[in-house]
């Protein structure tokens, strides 16, 4: 079963430390939520997590199924069996999703295999069609081109056929209510629930419990000021939702640092 372990990690920005000392551990299987207010360094630990080289760790360490991942690229953290949805996805016009899902499975197949000459295309399609019945896509919807001209709802449930077809160990996802109406976060979550399971463990980053009322969480952790202050159950979430960050900020008495 594969580990993600997180030890007093420290990461700055421009100079700048945003995560002071941030411990955690996640394992297959197991679904934990960060909550926090803004600027407490949420998404600067996933784009650490995934290697953006903006981020510079300086202490501290994290290792992925027992390997030390912070040498790595983020297409080798990848190819390991980690993977990140963005809470903004870029466009790439020009470049079908089911295109660019072939070319990032077959590049985890070479890793495992360099002889590997990659998913024929019938397989790759059935593969691919399986993946968009189970999250209830339409199969058009492979031939468009990767986000470009999508709306919120699509560029999010487009991650998680992402996360379906590559099949992650560990998947992180970067406030992925963000920018959802009502409908668009019950379908995305509906996805994530579906993929759920003892293979998949599920880091979920957010302001808001209200994407916890549909992914239910088995640990809530309470970030600020670039650690974590507070771990608990579910009803940790509701408290936040009950009583917003005062109490937080008047126990733990600084403001975060802007990330």
């Amino acid at each position: 079963m594969a580990e993600l372990v997180i030890k007093n990690l420290h990461v700055s920005v421009e100079g700048n430390e945003i995560l002071k000392g941030f411990n955690l551990s996640i394992k297959q299987g197991e679904v934990h939520a960060i909550m926090g207010p803004n600027g407490t360094g949420k998404s600067t630990l996933a784009y650490t997590l995934m290697g953006h080289p903006k981020y510079e760790v300086t202490q501290g360490e994290v290792t992925f199924d027992g390997k030390d991942i912070l040498s790595l690229a983020p297409d080798e953290r990848s190819r390991l069996g980690m993977f990140l949805a963005f809470q903004y996805p870029i466009s790439i016009p020009g470049v079908t999703v089911a295109n660019f899902l072939r070319v990032a499975l077959n590049a985890r197949r070479k890793e495992a295999n360099p002889e590997d000459k990659g998913y024929p295309i019938p397989a790759f399609r059935k593969l691919l069609n399986e993946k968009m019945a189970l999250l209830k896509m339409e199969p058009s919807f492979a031939a468009r081109y990767l986000n470009d001209g999508f709306s919120g709802g699509e560029k999010k449930r487009t991650e998680i056929l992402q996360m379906a077809t590559l099949e992650p160990k560990i998947a992180v996802l970067d406030e992925t209510d963000s920018g959802l109406d009502i409908d668009a976060l019950r379908i995305v979550s509906e996805g994530v629930n579906t993929l759920r399971g003892p293979d998949l463990g599920v880091l979920v980053i957010t302001h808001y419990q209200r994407i916890l009322n549909y992914i239910k969480p088995d640990y809530v952790h309470v970030m600020f000021n670039g650690q974590i202050v507070e771990s608990g159950g579910p009803e940790l979430a509701l408290k936040l939702e009950e009583e917003g960050y005062d109490w937080v900020r008047e126990r733990f008495g600084q403001e975060p640092q802007l990330s």
